[in-house]
């Protein structure tokens, strides 16, 4: 009884410094994504290890909400130390095997990790540590071009792999909480004009020809059914045969016959929605908006500039992998290779966002 009964404390002292309904959230979403794997695998390999990730996710998560988040805050040590070790971590990746093109992964035997994960967090820490402590001096241009350099090499890493979907969620990130510390409009100008530039530049000398096929084909999948278009097709055709109930766990002809490409991960959305149906995406959509209001709701309750923008930065780094997934699902956006949070196959996505929302917890224990 004793061991019991310390047990219980420990747990209940655990429940009452967090923000509750956000655990819960994160825990229904993990195990709505694995049960969409079940249907998909049967219960295979993918959905075995899914699990284990979610267990080690939550155990991250849990371990991160002790962890007083003001060392973070106070201290540029650890923080450049997380900086450097995501810059070498990503340079690793150009000397691992591609897949399908792409150097996204470090590769070791059946263990396969993706740096660009952490590197997202690390961009919302770094951002956050810096703008919590010159936050009153944002108009002076020069932090924006110190914070833009630490920013400049990742991405240029990222890029080059090439990841453009990642790409798109690094700058969101960047750019999101430059406005949000509060960026003049001028600067804002140069800013969004210097980014329309190279990314024209871009087009036309840096993007290869297969990603200006996705970017076009979303456009018109139908102008090259069985290439480019093939994967939008696809996605468009499971996810209005699941209708408003859906086809049933298990019976989504889309994904479980192999129509679906990337079924597991890039199009999960499609193969969920294919198999729970309109009613069932629309619950995970709003379990998604959910976990974002309540990590809004976080940030502004404490006095620390960091955890408010911190906490910004974790709703974008949300909010942008939500937007993007659904989008390319349906088809409104071209296909950029996303995840889609908590509810695709892969660890380093899933952990990633888990250490994140585990050191908001530890900003909601510790204020």
């Amino acid at each position: 009884m004793v061991h019991k009964r310390s047990f219980k404390d420990i747990i209940r002292n655990y429940f009452t410094g967090i923000d509750i309904p956000l655990f819960a959230t994160v825990v229904a979403v993990s195990l709505l994504g694995a049960l969409n794997l079940w249907g998909i695998t049967g219960g295979g390999l993918f959905f075995k290890k899914q699990i284990i990730f979610i267990i080690i996710g939550l155990i991250m998560m849990v371990t991160l909400s002790f962890f007083n988040y003001r060392y973070l805050k106070n201290y540029s040590l650890p923080v450049l130390l997380f900086y450097f070790v995501c810059i070498f971590l990503l340079l690793l990746t150009f000397y691992s095997r591609s897949v399908r093109g792409v150097n996204s992964w470090i590769i070791l035997g059946r263990l396969t990790f993706e740096p660009v994960e952490l590197a997202k967090l690390m961009i919302i820490v770094l951002m956050a540590k810096y703008f919590s402590q010159r936050h009153i001096h944002i108009n002076d241009f020069r932090h924006i071009v110190v914070v833009s350099a630490y920013f400049i090499l990742p991405f240029t890493i990222v890029f080059l792999q090439p990841d453009l979907g990642s790409s798109i969620i690094l700058l969101s990130i960047w750019l999101g909480m430059l406005i949000t510390a509060g960026m003049n409009k001028r600067h804002l100008f140069m800013i969004l004009s210097v980014g329309i530039l190279v990314g024209y530049l871009a087009w036309l000398f840096m993007l290869q020809p297969y990603q200006k096929a996705r970017i076009t084909a979303f456009l018109n999948p139908y102008e090259d059914p069985r290439g480019s278009g093939y994967n939008i097709i696809q996605s468009k055709i499971a996810i209005g045969s699941g209708y408003f109930w859906g086809n049933g766990l298990g019976k989504g002809s889309q994904g479980n016959l192999g129509f679906l490409p990337e079924s597991y991960n890039d199009f999960a959305f499609a193969a969920f929605t294919e198999q729970f149906g309109f009613l069932g995406i629309t619950a995970v959509m709003a379990l998604m908006v959910f976990m974002i209001s309540r990590v809004v709701d976080i940030g502004p309750r404490t006095a620390s500039n960091f955890s408010k923008l911190f906490s910004v930065g974790i709703v974008i780094f949300i909010g942008s992998h939500v937007f993007v997934s659904a989008g390319v699902n349906i088809g409104l956006l071209p296909i950029t290779g996303l995840s889609f949070p908590f509810l695709s196959y892969g660890g380093s996505n899933l952990i990633s966002f888990m250490i994140g929302l585990g050191v908001l917890q530890s900003i909601r224990r510790y204020g």
